[in-house]
């Protein structure tokens, strides 16, 4: 995983990486589109269940464990987290990737 500190989401507006996101608990793949700007938008908006308050990486309410692929970070997060957990609300894929949920 890579992090990267940045001031805004606004570095991000124009990222238009589009790869494949495999939802192993799920045994469903959807796919990220042009225009997401971070992961937690795109489990979303394919009906994804998942936890988040804060949207920021502040609370780590949607905390989610990477098996495959990389990630970059919007903001650096806040909350704890443990080898290949992530932060959907504050990440964006680099790569194809497979998380558990």
């Amino acid at each position: 995983m890579t992090s990267v500190t940045l001031n805004s989401k606004q570095h991000f507006s124009n990222v238009t990486l589009q790869c494949k996101i495999k939802l192993v608990h799920q045994n469903k793949l959807i796919y990220r589109s042009k225009g997401e700007v971070t992961l937690l938008e795109t489990l979303k908006k394919n009906n994804v269940r998942i936890d988040f308050q804060c949207k920021e990486g502040y609370c780590g309410a949607c905390r989610t464990k990477i098996k495959k692929g990389s990630v970059q970070y919007i903001t650096d997060p806040l909350a704890y987290l443990e080898p290949n957990d992530i932060l959907p609300c504050c990440c964006f894929p680099l790569t194809d990737l497979e998380l558990e949920l």
